[in-house]
């Protein structure tokens, strides 16, 4: 079982809208193995942050999809984390994209982070 949230490069959207792009975003760039694109300079900063702090390559990492870099491109990652992991890394995975000038949304809650 994993906890989701997905980051994105982007305006915020208002939080009645955030859905909307999620899955517009998610659909275009992840939801096919036919469109691989690298991920953005600023996404790949993001996600090198966050493996410093939770390495990807390590016995025990919180992330269910290892490596996470695997699980961006263009502008979003979708990261897989384990459950039992989840409150401490979200809220770390959350904080750090406030920090990138990213935008933050848990798909489970429907509800913007951060």
């Amino acid at each position: 079982m994993s906890y989701d949230l997905a980051v994105w490069d982007g305006e915020r959207p208002r939080d009645a809208e955030a859905g909307e792009v999620f899955d517009g975003l998610f659909e275009h760039y992840l939801g096919s193995e036919d469109v691989l694109v690298e991920p953005s300079p600023r996404i790949a900063a993001y996600i090198a942050a966050l493996v410093e702090r939770y390495p990807d390559d390590v016995p025990g990492s919180p992330w269910v999809s290892p490596p996470v870099m695997d699980e961006a491109a263009g502008p979003i990652v979708y990261l897989l984390m384990s459950y039992s992991r989840a409150e401490e890394v979200s809220e770390c995975a959350a904080v750090l994209a406030r920090e990138h000038g990213l935008v933050c949304y848990d798909p489970q809650g429907e509800t913007l982070r951060g």
